[in-house]
């Protein structure tokens, strides 16, 4: 075995300042994801059952992002899930898995005219994760593929090599997300990013980070260390536009937000993300997720609004007036827990928390 490596995420950096020319108001934030997908936001919703289907993707759309519907549905559930936002000539997205059926999901969801596929497990480095790329390649059709989650640049790579256009990292960041612990696997986001965006340097691919996103500031972090985009679960679900109703709790309204490797989720049809058989007894599952419930936020469109503004707040601190500038400006530098607790708010009790601040 060769000798532990450091690996640092999101709450372990911060970047440093440096001279600016650069409003926040004049920065461009834009990203052409392929060749047709250019968006006016770097963000993706997450393909979970609790957070993508087309309410959300609608939303994201017409705020400058894409939306990735969920495959915890039938394939012409899912389908017509898609047709809804292609009904409005919105950008989207659709999650499939590694299963017999996946084939037929993709001709589907292409017939549909869904503009990206992805290929969404919680170990993109597999071969099975290969095996239905190459199929989809051979069938060939003119859809854009994202592979993921990875968290190595040797994985990264990979999928590369055998035809991914855009690579998700991202293994156990997530806040509903129990894989770091059930496992014992995973990659601290920032490094994640750092060698896998180091090893694809060069190359006509681009690279989501998803998940581990707590504030705005990290969406900057993530991008500095090598991201083009941001995928984000937790940020939006509870918001009108996610599945579900919303319920009340001591006269607070929340709604309910779940992993894809929870018991639940699992049971309604992701554990083939997990590679685990669909079992009818729930105690065969071994969860890699959790269920809970996240405050009531009102409409995911105040949420972009703020993710944005602190995107390009980022920005102007750094001289970067677009998101490659970010980049080739920013400098990390570490910082100790004290640190860390310093950067928060402290020697006060807070009487109202922001939108874009709130513990």
């Amino acid at each position: 075995m060769e000798a532990i490596k450091e690996a640092l995420t999101f709450d372990d950096v911060l970047l440093l300042p440096r001279f600016s020319k650069v409003l926040p108001s004049n920065t461009d934030i834009s990203l052409n994801l392929t060749k047709k997908i250019k968006l006016k936001t770097p963000f993706l919703s997450s393909a979970m059952d609790t957070v993508t289907e087309s309410a959300m993707a609608i939303a994201m759309a017409k705020s400058g992002g894409i939306g990735i519907i969920h495959r915890n549905l039938g394939i012409k559930k899912q389908s017509q899930e898609v047709e809804k936002v292609k009904k409005q000539n919105l950008f989207v997205g659709a999650a499939i898995g590694t299963g017999s059926e996946d084939l037929n999901r993709v001709q589907s969801l292409v017939g549909n005219g869904v503009d990206l596929i992805v290929i969404d497990t919680a170990h993109g480095h597999s071969e099975k994760v290969l095996k239905i790329l190459s199929k989809i390649r051979k069938k060939n059709l003119k859809i854009p593929i994202c592979v993921g989650n990875i968290a190595t640049g040797e994985a990264a790579l990979k999928l590369y090599n055998f035809g991914a256009n855009i690579i998700k990292v991202g293994i156990g960041p997530g806040s509903i997300c129990t894989t770091r612990m059930v496992a014992g696997i995973g990659v601290p986001q920032i490094t994640a990013i750092m060698d896998v965006s180091k090893i694809l340097k060069g190359k006509n691919v681009k690279i989501i980070s998803d998940g581990g996103i707590k504030f705005s500031g990290d969406l900057a972090k993530a991008i500095a260390a090598g991201a083009d985009a941001i995928m984000m679960g937790s940020i939006f679900a509870g918001t009108h536009e996610s599945p579900g109703k919303k319920f009340k709790v001591k006269n607070k309204f929340y709604k309910k937000y779940r992993g894809m490797g929870s018991i639940g989720a699992m049971s309604a049809g992701s554990s083939n993300r997990y590679f685990q058989k669909n079992h009818k007894d729930k105690s065969k599952f071994v969860p890699e997720g959790v269920e809970g419930r996240v405050e009531y936020k009102g409409h995911v469109s105040k949420i972009i609004y703020q993710l944005k503004g602190g995107l390009q707040s980022s920005m102007g601190y750094i001289g970067a007036q677009k998101l490659a500038d970010i980049k080739k400006n920013a400098q990390f530098v570490k910082i100790t827990k004290a640190g860390f607790y310093e950067s928060m708010v402290h020697s006060v009790e807070m009487v109202e928390s922001t939108l874009n601040y709130k513990l």
